[in-house]
């Protein structure tokens, strides 16, 4: 029994060691001395990187506040990451890593800032190397590209310019039908006539003095009838009715016209006939007749 548990023992020294030997990528041997010392900067492999390759530079200590990271514009040659930042009495203590897009000699403070915003001036230098795994002594260059004609259009972007077209000719020619049914539609239809036109002829044939006593009773009490309801004068008394159609500035004209033709007609009085028939270019001529045409 006391073999097996020394023995046991003896298992879980080693994988200790071991563990303590390999440890995790920030705290691993490879970043740092035998006693835990700062560790200059270099790559996994102990030399420096090789651009584009990730190198580490970890436990240095710089006084001053906070430092972050800057974020760099992608064409930048130098890229940096924060791993760790630990308080370090009035310092901290950082474990940095970087990528390298361009060799030689590069300065980590650029890529630096503190976080209070305060100045880096007093921050030492922090110089990483970055070379390169390519040379170009005696590298012929590439051959310049040729000049060639771009390849026609063809396949399916044709397909697509073909369909769009045929659509749009398709929705043109059925606007076009569509317009010329309606057109012909509208010309098979009896044009409604306004009141101007039918009361033109009466107009005029009152204005010479040759309307029937009758007819010109009939067309007064018409217009008094459409003005009364047009403007609400239905349980007005007749006598205030005439009164008010008279100084009525649309239904007044052509009242007095009817009633000055019937005593003077003046066959010379067509000009004024268009004035007096204007407010009833925009009605129809059934309005004449009363509600819903009734005689």
């Amino acid at each position: 029994m006391r073999l097996q548990v020394a023995a046991c023992a003896l298992v879980l020294g080693m994988l200790g060691a071991a563990a303590s030997a390999t440890g995790t990528h920030g705290d691993s041997a490879q970043w740092r001395g035998p006693q835990g010392e700062a560790q200059a900067p270099r790559s996994p492999s102990g030399t420096p990187p090789s651009v584009g390759m990730p190198a580490r530079w970890n436990d240095i200590v710089l006084s001053g506040t906070e430092l972050v990271a800057v974020s760099a514009d992608r064409k930048a040659p130098l890229a940096l990451r924060i791993v760790a930042a630990r308080a370090h009495g009035d310092a901290f203590r950082y474990d940095f890593e970087y990528w390298g897009l361009e060799p030689g000699a590069h300065d980590l403070r650029s890529l630096l800032q503190r976080r209070d915003g305060s100045s880096i001036a007093d921050l030492p230098e922090l110089r990483v190397e970055i070379r390169s795994v390519l040379t170009t002594e005696g590298a012929p260059l590439p051959n310049a590209p040729r000049p060639a004609e771009l390849p026609s259009l063809g396949g399916y972007t044709t397909l697509l310019v073909a369909g769009a077209v045929v659509w749009v000719a398709g929705l043109i020619a059925l606007l076009v039908v569509r317009r010329r049914r309606r057109a012909a539609e509208l010309a098979t239809q009896p044009r409604v006539r306004s009141l101007a036109e039918r009361l033109q002829p009466l107009v005029e044939r009152a204005m010479r003095g040759e309307l029937a006593r009758e007819e010109r009773a009939q067309l007064e009490l018409s217009l008094v009838a459409l003005w009364r309801r047009r403007l609400g004068l239905e349980e007005t008394r007749p006598a205030e009715v005439l009164v008010q159609l008279r100084a009525h500035p649309e239904a007044g004209p052509l009242l007095q016209k009817l009633e000055e033709w019937l005593h003077r007609p003046d066959a010379r009085g067509a000009a004024e006939i268009p004035a007096l028939l204007a407010p009833y270019r925009a009605l129809r001529e059934d309005e004449l007749d009363g509600p819903k045409g009734a005689r």
